[in-house]
């Protein structure tokens, strides 16, 4: 244990009762025996994939557990203090004051009745440390560290004043202002796009230099975690999997599951070129929601050929998820067509034919709420095979078991519900009620931006090994570069409502590029030791250039 650090944590043990039902109440043990240091000005990054313990672990250095779970064993010493024999009155000074927190979630973290900077200061002028006038001062002074615009006026503003990387930049500098000891990063850029990821990250990095502040820095973003941090903690199950130098650990990672995690996304997918009439084509598409004046889509036009991929990237608000609905029919546009298997589909969802909703299938980001809770698997995936083939019995059953193990599931899985199911299961059953259609096009919106890598990487290698037994075609709705790269044929690069770049993967990811998709794929956090200061520098060289 070393005298200089801000946290010791020694043989940290953390539970949970948990309530299976029809059964006894049992108590589970969820972290097991952690043990780290962690010095002043540096950050330790906590990688692993959900239910490792990462977000758990955090809270615990402010001597809190959510939701039911227990601290129940160990040490955990901030500033030379054991916080967990601490009186409560104690813990009230430590968190906002010693201790802060940054969720990943800036928009549901702010209180959206109440100006920024009055969120920003609160903490700091309860726990005594400023005034209320000298808490605003160095509020100001952190929102221009972090580089937010008008940092005079930005905190007069409310949250749905800012865009979503700005206010995940005040949710930081309401960390900071408190002046703490130990600031806890819990996934904050997870939820941003790759473009405004690479400032936030910087201006985190540049603040903790800055101040001084020790960080965790929780993430399952290898490549993330790698241009913040000093050491790296890898941990799986409760448990330490790997602890050393980011170095060590991005170059020269000793355990087989740390491998893995470096080497994700190692798809090798090459691009088919297109033989036949395409499957979709989008026609010269301008489209705008109910009640507004502007459109969100510009002529756009796309084509989708069988058996292959097409992605459609960019930031949030480029339109992505825009053009999904018009081709779902959620979205009538105001003007252009859609033209699907050989036929002009009509703009409006509800008049469409059942032929046109069977071979039109989606899949959705959230798996959470795309099920019925209260059903089984079996009754999810048996849904749309007595509503559009009407099987039923031995025959429907048979069918279910087949595509259970399309998915890698297996019978077993037929009775149990979305609860019992991993964020990876649950995707994959959605991925076989879509293929229960027999669709000939899934669109798939974000289906693996809240799986962790590891997931993610096998559901991505499912989707391609069904596309070559099932010559389904794909429209893949992402910002993740990684993932375009890992599963497309064709890409087209959205900006504004408009395809700013289109055409084969070798093509579109080739230069020259128009200045935003170089933009855009410049972002992608590189599994290399430097690499966001690089990519800082290049902007700046160029934005003196111009």
């Amino acid at each position: 244990m070393t005298d200089t650090a801000v946290l010791k944590v020694r043989d940290l043990k953390i539970g949970a009762t948990i309530y299976p039902p029809g059964e006894k109440p049992h108590e589970i043990e969820i972290v097991h025996g952690i043990s780290f240091d962690l010095e002043p000005g540096k950050v330790l990054g906590l990688i692993g994939e959900s239910g490792a313990g990462k977000s758990t672990i955090g809270l615990a250095s402010m001597a809190y557990g959510r939701g039911g779970v227990e601290i129940t064993g160990g040490e955990v010493w901030v500033n030379g203090r054991d916080i967990l024999q601490s009186r409560h009155s104690d813990i009230r000074k430590l968190r906002g004051g010693e201790v802060t927190y940054v969720s990943q979630s800036a928009a549901a973290s702010f209180n959206p009745a109440r100006t920024i900077m009055e969120q920003v200061v609160e903490a700091a002028v309860e726990q005594g440390k400023f005034s209320r006038r000298d808490a605003e001062g160095r509020a100001r002074e952190l929102f221009a560290k972090l580089g937010l615009p008008d940092p005079d006026n930005i905190g007069a503003r409310y949250p749905h004043q800012v865009s979503g990387g700005q206010l995940q930049r005040c949710m930081t500098a309401l960390a900071l202002c408190p002046e703490p000891d130990l600031v806890v990063f819990d996934e904050p850029t997870t939820a941003l796009d790759v473009t405004t990821q690479i400032d936030v990250l910087m201006a985190i990095k540049e603040a903790i230099r800055d101040t001084g502040v020790a960080a965790l820095y929780i993430t399952h973003d290898l490549a993330v975690v790698a241009q913040v941090s000093d050491d790296i903690m890898v941990l799986r199950h409760g448990d330490t999997v790997e602890y050393g130098p980011v170095d060590q650990i991005i170059n020269t990672p000793q355990e087989e599951y740390t491998q893995a995690l470096v080497s994700v996304r190692s798809i090798d997918h090459e691009e088919k070129a297109p033989t036949e009439e395409p499957v979709l084509s989008v026609r010269n598409i301008t489209a705008r929601y109910k009640g507004t004046k502007f459109d969100v889509l510009h002529n756009v036009n796309v084509d989708l050929y069988p058996g292959q991929t097409l992605a459609v990237v960019g930031e949030s608000g480029s339109g992505k998820s825009t053009l999904a609905r018009v081709i779902t029919g959620l979205l009538p546009p105001r003007e252009g067509e859609i033209h699907f298997a050989g036929r002009t589909l009509t703009p409006d969802f509800n008049a469409r034919s059942r032929e046109d909703l069977r071979e039109l299938q989606m899949i959705y980001q959230m798996a959470d709420v795309a099920m019925n809770p209260r059903q089984t698997v079996g009754t999810i995936i048996g849904r749309p095979l007595e509503f559009y083939f009407g099987l039923r019995g031995a025959k429907k059953r048979q069918r279910i078991i087949e595509l259970l193990d399309e998915i890698e599931l297996g019978e077993s899985f037929m009775d149990r519900y979305p609860a019992e199911l991993s964020g990876g299961q649950k995707q994959r059953v959605c991925i076989a009620r879509a293929l229960a259609a027999k669709p000939k096009m899934i669109i798939c919106d974000e289906v693996t931006s809240a799986l962790d890598p590891l997931v993610a990487d096998g559901i991505l290698k499912l989707l391609l090994n069904l596309q070559k037994i099932e010559d389904v075609a794909y429209l893949f709705i992402t910002h993740d570069l990684a993932t375009v790269r890992a599963i497309a044929d064709n890409i087209a690069v959205m900006y504004k409502g408009k395809v700013q770049r289109y055409g084969q993967k070798s093509q579109v990811l080739s230069p020259p590029f128009d200045d935003y998709t170089d933009l855009l794929l410049s972002s992608v956090p590189e599994m290399k030791i430097g690499w966001l200061e690089e990519v800082i520098a290049h902007r700046k060289m160029e934005s003196a250039g111009n």
